[in-house]
């Protein structure tokens, strides 16, 4: 499993951490949100899915990924 952080804007409640931990998990990919820094921790199998897919399914639920 490879871990990375990104930084994510536009995250401000729980809502926010139910959306883009929701959208991750069809992809086979475990995301843990930090709303104080604005990031979230994603632990996924590169076999599976790109860095680009996980960057696209937050950006599908109205976040803007650094």
């Amino acid at each position: 499993m490879k871990e990375v952080t990104l930084q994510v804007a536009g995250m401000s409640c729980n809502h926010c951490v139910k959306a883009v931990e929701g959208a991750l998990q069809p992809l086979g990919v475990q995301g843990k949100v930090d709303l104080a820094d604005n990031k979230v921790k994603v632990s996924f199998d590169e076999s599976k899915v790109s860095l680009d897919q996980i960057k696209a399914a937050i950006e599908d639920q109205g976040y803007d990924v650094a």
